[in-house]
Parts: structure tokens; C-alpha cells; sequence
């Protein structure tokens, strides 16, 4: 999954304030163990992660700097290393790459101050630098873990090097900084244990001869003809294990493993065995492997034992923002029909069909457990529900003075009318679904204490209710195919007065062809529903077609966006 700016942002300062260099250089080189691994681990203290981000202006840098919790007015200072290394890899005059380092102070575990390491190139809308944005979020190369020496010196940074080296590090460039006067190392480990694969060794001061040595090292290593073709095979290893993770992910999940840990100290292998009914060795395995994932952490003291890690956490079934039913969905009817995806690219017919003998949503509603499994899926993405209150169209209804109504169109559980109808005490609330759904948000809604203020409507898109103000299509659209979507929009179109706005919530393919959740999602669609994602430019036709016009979209949380339409003029 590729991750917005600000998502990598926010991990990386996570990341920052929960390790410590004896926990991390094991699962960078998993062989450093015993007293080297003591040794190395006291001579380099774990300082910071790094990201290289793309803001489209200073503006856009600061904004997300608050957003992740970061000091807006952090200074900058030119980069030297990334700056030559971008240049390389992209054929371009460094005069072309105004690439810069900040440095936002963190603190770790023990309260021990820290930084995220951000390197910034601005890439304005429509830029020519737009394709190298694209390809370094795509394959992170400038993502990083740094190690200060405490006390440089050349011998010691010879022996360092050369131990990394015994471990399957990797050179992998570096330079001398001028401007803050240090000299960086950079290696690739073999391993991809915590989420980074590039390691930084970080000496104050001017240590050109270990570079020099360590530049010759990247040299022969280069020259190696098979070098490029062992790094494919690797790169194309991780990416055939995919499923593995998936499967990994949903039996912990299923195993309610989250539930019999803890996030504060490690459990024994043998006592989560005993307490989730598994066999302990087999335990060990899948959790070693989960630990890759940074979804447990393994006990720092060496013991056997394992603590849950806040993303792990994500997976504890009573948590407000819970994904476990999405890993179940995952790793269900879903994972089963990705395996006859070449029967969609062949047929142009979704697999699920195939697979099941129909759509999934007449197969979950055969399926009372499946279909609650289902409605909580969605449920569990609520998060990018959350800005939505706050939009003006929704800000504007509550403070009309009469009372508006917004209609929650196929509104599933009511999870975002719930939130919509909290914030906003003085809105009325519709909800259209289908009549399983509906007792469903009944209950949910009373849940939220909202209950009394909302409607409830069981039907197809051809009952969309009449006169309300403000209307939503979240997650819906991207179900069906153009001219149900059309049909869709008509309906849509009909019930609504002239006054009334129209909000739709789904990703937008991006125009640029540049990595997304969107196209992961496309191909989702297609194969298990036989719908698909659009860019912003193919919505806006589709609401022409329906008498509609597109006047704006927003960003919301997971790559989301909130489109925001209204009836065109006549």
C-alpha cells in the first residue's frame, strides 16, 4: 500500500518515539547478536528516520508538519547527498533540485531527543519534477534509518563498517555535508524486518577517507554483473509474498491474539499459547514474522516474548477505530476470488461472480454473518469520515435557520450520519439501505444518541428520498459501471431540490498515473464487484450526464476525497 506525504510523515515520527538502536540493528541485520551486537548498539545511538516528501509549496510543508504533530517553524538547510543522488538517478542538473533537510524534534521512548530527518523538493502542480515525485514515493529510496557514532574516529568507523558489512549490509552511497559538517554512510540491509531497508551511519565531522573506502566498496559492488538482476530477484520475492502477510495479518486477527497481549510489556510465546489455544512453536513462527511487519515488537531483553505495537493495536477488536473486519474480509471472500483474477482480465467479469455463482451483494445478503462482516468492513475505513462534519456544505446546513435534512444514500451501518448528526445537533438525518442494513444503523445510531433525529428508509436507488438538503454517495459509486452510476445520479438528481447539495466520497484515480490507493482499489473493484475508481475529470462527466456539476474536490484521511456537486445550471 502506498502511502500519502503526510501518512509517511506521521509513521516515521511514530517509528522515531518507540525504538532504540538495540531493538532495531537486530532486525536490520539479523545476525548481530551477543556481545557485537552490545558493542554496536552502544557506540551508535538510533537518531533519526528519514523521508524524502514532495510539498507543493512551503505552505503545503508547514500544514503537514501540524498535522503530524511536528514543529511548523523548524529551519532548513540545503541538501548535498540526497540532492547528487536524485540527480543521478534522474539524469538532471543538480541546479534543477532545490532539495531541502529539516529536522523536527521528536523524543523517544525514554524521553530522549530525537528528529524525523525530512528532506523536501517542492513540486508545484503540473511541474516537470511531477515524475520523479511519482517514482521516489513509489519506491522509497531516500527512506532511512540513522545511527550517530557518540565518539567518531576512523578506526572506529572502519570497524563499523566492516562488521555491517559481515551482516549483509551493503554500501549504498554517501557524502560529506559541508554545511552541518558530517560525513554519511549509507547502506541496504538484506532484510525489510521494520519497513526500512537503508541505513545511516552518521560521524560528525570530516571523514573523507572512510567515505572514500566506502564509495569504493559501492563501486565493485555495482560492477558485479549480476548485482542488478540479485537485486530484481529480491525486490520480486517480497512482492510474490504479499498474500502471505495478508493471510499472517487475519489469522492474528482470528486467533485474537491482539486481545491476549499487551502494548506496555512482552508476553511469553507459551503463555499467549495458552491463552489463545495454539501450539507454541507455531506461534513463535507466525509472530517472528509479524514482528517483521512492526505489528509485535520481540522483548528487548532477548527473552521469548512479544508486546503489541500500536499497529498491531489496529486489530483489537473493541478498538474505536478497529480494522479487524476489514483483515477478515481481506483474507475471506475476497482473498478467494483474487485467485481467479485472470478471469476478470480474460472475461471482463468479475471473479466473485464466478467464484460464489453472484454478486457479492446478493451473496452476502444470503449470508447474515457475512453481510455484518461486510457492513463492519466498511465501517472499520471509517476514518476518513472524520474531516467530513467540518465541510462547509454540512457547516452551512446546520446553520440554516430551519432545520436541514441530509440523506445518507445506501448509508450502510450509519456510521457517517452518526458522525454527522453528533457534530451537527440541529440537522435531521434520512437514511436509505437495504432492510437488513437499516436495523442495522437503527440500532447504531441510537448507539450514538442521534437515533430520534433520523429517518430510515428501505429501498433501492430508485426510492432515494425527496426534499432533502444535503445528500451523500459515500463509497458507493465505484460499486457499478458507467451507466449505472448514471442511473444512479439521475435518481439522485430527481430528489433533489434546486437548493440541495450533493456530496460523493471515493478515491480519485490520479490523473499523473502516479502510485495510489485508488489503483490498488481499481483493480479490487473489478474483480470482485465489476465496478472501478475514476479520475476527478470521468466523475464530473457522469454527473453531466445526470443534470449535475462538479464544483469541487477535498482530500480526506486514507486517500479519500469528498467530491461536492450540485444541480447544474439550466
Amino acid at each position: 500500500m502506498l502511502l500519502d506525504d503526510t501518512a509517511r510523515l506521521r509513521a516515521a515520527a511514530a517509528f522515531v518515539r518507540e525504538h532504540d538502536s538495540a531493538t532495531l540493528l537486530p532486525l536490520l541485520l539479523p545476525g548481530l547478536c551477543g556481545p557485537e551486537l552490545e558493542s554496536v548498539a552502544a557506540r551508535c545511538r538510533f537518531a533519526h528516520a528519514g523521508l524524502l516528501l514532495f510539498p507543493s509549496d512551503a505552505q503545503d510543508l508547514r500544514s503537514r508538519f501540524v498535522e503530524c504533530g511536528l514543529a511548523a517553524d523548524t529551519p532548513a538547510q540545503p541538501s548535498v547527498v540526497v540532492r547528487a543522488r536524485l540527480a543521478r538517478r534522474h539524469h538532471r542538473d543538480t541546479a534543477e533540485l532545490d532539495v531541502r533537510i529539516l529536522r523536527p524534534r521528536v523524543h523517544g521512548p525514554a524521553g530522549e531527543r530525537r528528529v524525523v530527518e525530512v528532506f523536501t523538493l517542492q513540486v508545484p502542480a503540473h511541474s516537470d519534477l511531477e515524475p520523479i515525485a511519482a517514482h521516489e514515493r513509489a519506491r522509497g529510496h531516500e527512506a532511512h534509518l540513522a545511527f550517530e557514532l557518540e565518539s567518531p574516529d576512523p578506526v572506529a568507523l572502519h570497524g563499523l563498517c566492516a562488521v555491517l558489512a559481515r551482516h549483509g549490509a551493503r554500501p549504498d552511497g554517501g557524502g560529506y555535508n559541508p554545511h552541518e559538517d558530517g560525513t554519511v554512510l549509507y547502506f541496504t540491509t538484506p532484510y525489510t524486518a521494520c519497513g526500512y531497508r537503508r541505513l545511516e551511519l552518521y560521524a560528525p565531522g570530516d571523514h573523507r577517507d572512510a567515505l572514500a573506502a566506502h564509495l569504493d566498496g559501492l563501486d565493485g559492488l555495482d560492477e558485479r554483473p549480476d548485482a542488478d538482476a540479485d537485486r530484481s530477484a529480491e525486490t520480486l520475492l517480497h512482492l510474490l509474498t504479499g498474500a502471505w502477510t495478508t493471510q499472517a495479518l487475519a489469522a492474528f486477527a482470528r486467533l485474537r491474539l491482539p486481545e491476549a497481549m499487551e502494548p506496555g510489556a512482552a508476553v511469553g510465546t507459551r503463555v499467549l499459547a495458552r491463552r489463545t489455544g495454539t501450539h507454541p512453536d507455531s506461534l513463535a513462527t507466525l509472530l517472528r514474522y509479524l514482528a517483521m511487519l512492526d505489528v509485535v515488537a520481540e522483548d528487548p531483553e532477548g527473552q521469548d516474548g512479544f508486546r503489541l505495537t500500536p499497529l498491531g493495536g489496529l486489530l483489537l477488536a473493541d478498538s474505536p477505530d478497529t480494522m479487524r473486519p476489514l483483515a477478515l474480509m481481506y483474507a475471506g471472500p475476497f482473498y478467494e476470488s483474487f485467485a481467479a483474477l485472470d478471469h476478470t482480465v480474460r472475461t471482463g467479469k468479475p471473479a466473485f461472480d464466478e467464484l460464489f455463482g453472484g454478486n457479492h451483494f446478493d451473496h452476502f445478503a444470503r449470508d447474515p454473518e457475512l453481510a455484518d462482516l461486510f457492513d463492519r468492513s466498511m465501517a472499520a475505513s471509517s476514518r476518513m469520515f472524520r474531516p467530513l462534519p467540518a465541510h462547509p456544505v454540512i457547516t452551512a446546513a446546520a446553520q440554516a435557520p430551519a432545520p436541514r435534512t441530509v440523506v445518507d444514500v445506501a448509508g450502510g451501518n450509519g456510521e457517517l450520519l452518526g458522525r454527522i448528526l453528533t457534530a451537527h445537533p440541529t440537522l435531521r438525518g434520512t437514511l436509505l439501505e437495504r432492510p437488513h442494513a437499516v436495523e442495522t444503523a437503527r440500532r447504531s445510531l441510537d448507539a450514538a444518541g442521534c437515533g430520534a433525529r433520523c429517518d430510515y428508509r428501505s429501498g433501492d436507488f430508485a426510492d432515494v428520498p425527496h426534499g432533502g438538503d444535503v445528500y451523500i454517495l459515500s463509497r458507493v459509486l465505484h460499486d457499478w459501471d458507467d451507466d449505472r452510476c448514471r442511473e444512479i445520479l439521475r435518481h439522485c438528481a430527481r430528489a433533489m431540490p434546486a437548493h440541495a447539495d450533493l456530496l460523493i466520497v471515493e478515491r480519485l484515480l490520479p490523473a499523473d498515473g502516479s502510485p495510489s490507493l485508488a489503483t490498488a482499489w481499481d483493480l479490487h473493484m473489478m474483480c470482485n464487484v465489476g465496478g472501478r475508481e475514476r479520475r476527478a475529470d470521468q466523475y464530473a462527466r457522469l454527473l453531466a450526464d445526470a443534470g449535475l456539476e462538479l464544483l469541487d474536490h477535498t482530500p480526506l484521511p486514507l486517500e479519500a476525497h469528498v467530491m461536492h456537486a450540485r444541480r447544474a445550471p439550466a
